[in-house]
């Protein structure tokens, strides 16, 4: 294979999760990690879906031993915080600077323009993450601790933290966090830890410098307006759609209502985890979840999807064509149409990923509803790990499929195309001509 290919950005990033899923499944077959001798082929899929921070099972996270439930945590955290994450900090640990090759690849990890901000940003990651988790702890076992032995509570404080800041969703148990929708302080810390988790750690930084809404960026300013409206919006419709729906909301007092309708409003974007039960929701609920887990959350982020950014410049890209201006702007600023384009592009083979894995699942697993089988597809791309109940009784095939998707969201689809067709710049101009549009 061509070196220029081997050394690409996108080439070593979707390698460098493909190792940490190898390396996880191998570790998961282990018999101190799984007394129930799964398959290689569940193995595959329980390292890809922690991994990939997606939280789709089909193997019980219960099942594992304390030991294994630890390594899927731990591959949670790698794959949350980013494998590039750790090898930016390898390789200025081994050589105190980066090569050519190594910056190009680690700003292709991190979303940096800048080679000189790579190592900074990386600490940055590592320091806020560790420093959220560490509350994020001590805040769960508190909570947890009524509930349980203070050693099983310190347990699921540690679990619990890594996978919802990681955006991850995986639970200690089948039912995931339906004993706990009553609960309001275990609610709300683990949306915090989602929404925190999913803002993006530029945006995060920015905002610990800064502390000014004036100081603060414009793609902080788009991120945080952008999440504030979709969450509010979101809760509210939950709340509305459900509230007379006896499976879901129907049969709680108005406080669970609208602790659960948070709860469910926050989660999709991109965490996995459920208070109710999803296979119960309104098909008006099931198209706005999937909605959810479509946009996603910030970039650089532990949340997947299309991220807020590139919702946003589509709403505004549409809003001035609509209004007949020359450029995209927001927060008086001009939107670059080299940003357009690929927030166009992303979208499109988003779509074009989502429509190829429905056909084919719609083929191989023709006795499950169309409905669970986009709904688990949309859920897999975007990383979020809600289901119907369709991933336990797929296929081989369909499991594979589903494997897939789970590492082409987490990867990113824009990336994934970059690897299958390298882009090749050229001078050559073709004089312009009309396409008739709609």
């Amino acid at each position: 294979m061509n070196s220029r290919i081997l050394l690409s950005p996108p080439f070593i990033l979707a390698f460098g999760f493909l190792g940490l899923i190898i390396v996880g499944s191998i570790l998961l077959m282990l018999p101190i990690c799984n007394p129930t001798n799964i398959s290689w082929l569940e193995a595959a899929f329980t390292a890809t879906s922690a991994v990939t921070v997606t939280g789709l099972a089909v193997v019980d996270t219960a099942s594992f031993t304390r030991l294994g439930q630890v390594v899927i945590a731990i591959l949670i955290q790698l794959g949350g915080l980013g494998f590039m994450t750790f090898a930016v900090l390898a390789f200025f640990s081994l050589q105190r600077r980066l090569n050519m090759t190594s910056q190009i690849i680690a700003r292709e990890a991190l979303a940096e323009t800048s080679f000189g901000d790579i190592i900074s940003t990386a600490k940055s990651v590592i320091g806020i993450a560790l420093s959220v988790e560490i509350v994020g702890m001590i805040l769960l076992t508190l909570s947890f601790s009524p509930h349980m032995p203070w050693g099983e509570a310190l347990y699921h404080g540690f679990f619990y933290t890594i996978s919802a800041f990681n955006n991850a969703g995986f639970a200690l148990s089948s039912d995931s966090l339906t004993p706990y929708v009553g609960n309001q302080q275990i609610n709300l810390i683990i949306t915090a830890l989602i929404i925190i988790g999913g803002l993006g750690f530029l945006v995060i930084k920015d905002m610990l410098e800064h502390r000014s809404w004036h100081k603060i960026s414009v793609n902080t300013k788009l991120v945080l307006s952008a999440t504030v409206i979709i969450n509010l919006i979101a809760f509210a419709l939950f709340w509305l759609l459900e509230r007379h729906n006896p499976a879901t909301l129907g049969n709680l007092n108005l406080i669970d209502q609208a602790t659960a309708a948070w709860f469910q409003a926050i989660t999709p974007r991109t965490a996995g985890f459920n208070t109710i039960a999803i296979d119960q929701l309104t098909d008006a609920s099931t198209l706005l979840t999937m909605f959810l887990m479509f946009v996603g959350g910030g970039s650089l982020s532990t949340a997947s999807g299309i991220k807020l950014g590139t919702f946003a410049v589509l709403i505004l890209t549409t809003f001035s064509f609509l209004r007949q201006r020359d450029h995209v702007t927001v927060f008086e600023r001009s939107i670059p149409e080299r940003q357009v384009r690929k927030s166009l592009a992303l979208v499109s083979i988003t779509l074009m990923l989502i429509f190829l894995s429905v056909f084919i699942l719609s083929v191989i697993e023709a006795r499950h509803p169309l409905e669970d089988v986009l709904f688990e597809v949309v859920s897999a791309l975007s990383t979020v790990g809600l289901s119907r109940g369709l991933t336990g009784n797929l296929s081989d095939a369909g499991e594979a499929i589903i494997m897939f998707m789970m590492f082409a969201g987490r990867v990113g689809p824009l990336t994934l195309a970059y690897l299958i067709a390298m882009p090749k710049s050229t001078r050559i101009r073709y004089p312009e001509t009309n396409v008739l549009i709609g």
